[in-house]
């Protein structure tokens, strides 16, 4: 009987801990099932005339109280944002919230902002949401769900509710908001370059000579670290392989591959390389943080600063080497020239297609996506597009001047050109298996290294392992062998040995290996951006 009321108590106790992870998840302003209701109100019955004066005179923004859910916020800013998604006396400007303009300590989940896009020129509301979502899996980006946005108690609409990159996101994803920030982004229409400076340079990262050229193509957001900039751009002058003490290579090349295999444009790879935020870590590396991804999945075509419009064959079958040969995007052109970089940036877009497209699963996700907010969007009188338009948008292009590829009719031939190309269908290393060798059975002699052996398949040339004892430093970089003399059993046996030392105090160690024949290369684990491996002595030892 005692046994019976303690299984009774331990499994209410764990369904309560599961209902409450549930409605903790269900709750997160972020949660990507759940539609968040967002409700606004101003005294003034003009709100739209007023809020044009402000996006079109200055910064200001018009004061009102939000309710997000059941919970209300009293003497918050709102104002329109967006430069090509603004309309003058439009009815479905896109929006920027500060729950913190009055009080700075208000905020709703640690959040102040709140971003709310119109989905301009998405007939499927879905690029957005399904497009941030895949380069979470990759990169430092944010999150987004979907609102019903009400005004003085008007239904305005669904918008896209997207987490903005502030001093709360930068201090999650990298440990500190205060290092160089940049936002790199298209001028002005009627901004001159300066005398002296390369003409139609936006966010391209081209060294200029002229530090005052700098600021005509980057917003700061940071108080100082234009030098931290120029730095960099004169790195990208130099030796390639001197750039990851500037930038941290690996998220860059992850950003091109989500890119080109989206056919995100309206970004580095398009014609006036905006759209992403550069942050510079602990370690003094900018890295790259994506923004706006209404347009990705081909709503923008242009590649060419005098323009370019691409047709829906040239969109599917896109290079994804784009701008390889272009000095004017050294991003790109310096770090595909270099043979090492140019297999990581491939086993990149062959990573990013595994996980979201060869299986159609982004058309599954995008399916689901679309039935959360179809309700909706029924009875949304401002939508841009009709209701057929966008129950067809998936699979079939929307309009007939900017001629909006369905997502799934430009994917799935483009998913299938990828695959055929000679660079993507090359054989990669296969590693079999990786282990940390710890005590052996019955031995009382106490491990006191990390051994690794990985068994490595397909004509392995090189095989590294990346590792750090604590989580805040930079990976080490060590060469593991298959020569039996490394742990390795024996020479040219395909299992590669290494022995590292931890260093002072350290117990334990996190780590992958990255594995490169002639043709590419493969990581192990695959989510080693975010989840690498872990050891521990205590562990070896048990």
């Amino acid at each position: 009987m005692k046994k019976f009321i303690l299984f009774t108590f331990l499994a209410i106790f764990c369904s309560v801990i599961t209902l409450s992870a549930q409605k903790s998840n269900w709750d997160d302003f972020y949660n990507m099932d759940r539609m968040q209701d967002i409700s606004i109100r101003f005294k003034q019955n003009n709100w739209k005339e007023v809020l044009d004066s402000l996006k079109l005179n200055g910064e200001e923004m018009l004061i009102g109280s939000v309710r997000i859910g059941a919970k209300e916020f009293k003497n918050v800013g709102v104002r329109y944002r967006g430069s090509k998604s603004f309309k003058y006396g439009g009815d479905r400007n896109s929006y920027q919230i500060k729950l913190n303009q009055i009080d700075k300590e208000q905020n709703h989940q640690g959040f102040k902002k709140i971003k709310l896009s119109n989905a301009l020129r998405d007939p499927s509301m879905v690029r957005e949401v399904l497009g941030f979502e895949i380069a979470r899996k990759y990169m430092k980006a944010p999150r987004a769900n979907y609102a019903r946005v009400t005004i003085n108690g008007e239904f305005r609409g669904v918008y896209v509710n997207i987490e903005y990159v502030d001093d709360g996101f930068l201090e999650e994803k990298f440990g500190s908001a205060n290092n160089t920030f940049f936002k790199c982004s298209r001028p002005d229409a009627d901004q001159k370059d300066g005398e002296g400076c390369k003409k139609k340079v936006s966010g391209t990262l081209v060294y200029e000579d002229d530090a005052s050229c700098y600021m005509n193509n980057y917003e700061i957001k940071s108080e100082d670290g234009w030098d931290d900039l120029i730095s960099l751009t004169k790195s990208l002058d130099g030796d390639v392989r001197k750039l990851d003490e500037y930038l941290d290579v690996d998220q860059v090349l992850w950003m091109h591959a989500f890119n080109n295999v989206l056919v995100n444009l309206n970004s580095y790879a398009g014609d006036y390389s905006e759209n992403y935020y550069l942050y510079q870590d602990r370690h003094g590396r900018f890295a790259p943080i994506v923004r706006d991804l209404n347009l990705c999945f081909g709503s923008y075509k242009n590649i060419k600063f005098k323009g370019s419009s691409l047709t829906l064959e040239q969109l599917q079958t896109l290079d994804p080497f784009l701008h390889e040969d272009n000095n004017s995007k050294p991003l790109i052109s310096k770090l595909l020239k270099d043979p090492y970089y140019r297999k990581v940036y491939v086993s990149h877009v062959k990573t990013i297609l595994a996980d979201n497209f060869l299986e159609g699963q982004y058309e599954k996700r995008a399916k689901e996506l679309q039935k959360i907010i179809t309700n909706d969007m029924f009875r949304d009188k401002y939508k841009y597009y009709d209701h057929s338009q966008y129950l067809s948008s998936l699979t079939t292009t929307i309009g007939k001047r900017s001629k909006i590829p369905g997502i799934v009719e430009l994917m799935s031939k483009r998913v299938k050109f990828l695959k055929k190309h000679s660079e993507v269908r090359g054989f990669a290393p296969e590693i079999i298996s990786v282990e940390v060798l710890g005590r052996e059975k019955f031995s009382n002699k106490t491990v006191s290294t990390f051994t690794l052996n990985a068994n490595v398949e397909k004509h392995a040339k090189k095989v590294r392992v990346f590792y750090r004892f604590d989580s805040k430093d930079k990976f080490q970089e060590g060469f593991m062998k298959d020569d039996g003399n490394s742990n390795d059993g024996k020479a040219g046996d395909k299992l590669f040995g290494l022995e590292i030392k931890p260093e002072g105090k350290y117990r334990s160690m996190e780590y992958y290996i990255v594995a490169e024949n002639a043709v590419g290369i493969n990581n192990y684990p695959s989510s080693y951006m975010f989840e690498p491996l872990k050891v521990s002595m205590e562990d070896l030892n048990k």
